[in-house]
């Protein structure tokens, strides 16, 4: 990893630009499929970080609305090639699209930012601080929170704690947001194309349960600008997030990174959880309906 120098930043078209000259060994891989709306905002998040990546890949998943055109105006607004701009062909979910930004990306380590998700300024400083403390750690991630676009942006931490996570805590739930989570590049995992859903967390287990260290700060770092589970909460997509749930689980023990006992607990937290967010989407509708009337 190479040495860190003071920060310094230009101005170009009143856009304040990262610099190369304090820059983090890090691609950032933005997934887009019809986000015109939300990526310019997703990209300014990158570029004002305090500690900028050296790469960032924007990979539009066959939107066919004019997505490419605006991805290609962004890139333009910072300096010639920090932002590449990939257009895939045929629409193949966000696995297919990460593991193409994946495969092109240059730096050391890989970090994941959905396309309507920001980053706190200080998120890629802290974690590349830990990773020089620790070049032993393979995962490092941290909290997200859901915030409202217009809402008044949080001070951005300035320090953090590491913590390793052991292997069995991915038995319980996903302790890992994807647009947290950076990693190195060589690891020999890639995100299952199969799924569409909760293909992150599949991919954190093999890593996990592989024996790769994974880490996780304890400040948040970056902010959902929406549900962090379906479109509202809708009851039809926590059940397709379920059942992707449970094939996630099979699939981990059919490759024996998970033993059959750990699979069986990992099942009842699944159905526990399960039974918390009915009831949690029952009162939502249910207060929504007291405001209704």
């Amino acid at each position: 990893m190479r040495t860190m120098v003071d920060l310094t930043r230009t101005h170009d078209a009143g856009r304040l630009m990262p610099s190369r000259n304090f820059t983090a060994p890090i691609s950032v891989v933005v997934p887009c499929y019809r986000c015109g709306a939300t990526i310019g905002e997703a990209v300014a998040s990158i570029a004002s970080q305090t500690l900028p990546p050296r790469q960032v890949l924007l990979v539009d998943d066959a939107s066919g609305d004019g997505t490419t055109e605006v991805l290609h105006a962004i890139a333009s607004e910072y300096p010639a090639g920090w932002i590449e701009v990939i257009s895939l062909t045929e629409n193949g979910g966000p696995s297919l699209a990460r593991n193409t930004g994946w495969q092109r990306a240059s730096e050391d380590y890989v970090a994941f930012l959905d396309s309507d998700d920001t980053w706190a300024e200080t998120k890629l400083e802290l974690q590349t601080r830990a990773l020089q403390t620790d070049p032993t750690i393979a995962l490092i991630a941290h909290p997200m929170r859901v915030r409202e676009r217009d809402s008044r942006l949080p001070d951005a931490p300035r320090e953090a704690r590491t913590r390793i996570v052991p292997r069995r805590r991915l038995l319980l739930n996903n302790p890992f947001p994807t647009a947290s989570v950076v990693l190195r590049r060589d690891l020999p995992f890639r995100f299952d194309e199969k799924y569409r859903r909760v293909e992150d967390f599949l991919l954190w287990g093999q890593i996990a349960f592989s024996g790769f260290r994974c880490a996780k700060l304890d400040q948040v770092l970056a902010y959902w600008h929406k549900p962090n589970y379906g479109a509202g909460g809708l009851s039809e997509d926590l059940k397709a997030m379920h059942r992707a749930g449970r094939e996630v689980r099979r699939e981990l023990l059919r490759q024996g990174l998970v033993t059959l006992p750990e699979h069986l607990f990992a099942r009842s937290v699944g159905m526990l959880r399960k039974s918390r967010q009915r009831l949690l989407l029952a009162l939502r509708r249910a207060q929504a309906g007291g405001i209704a009337s």
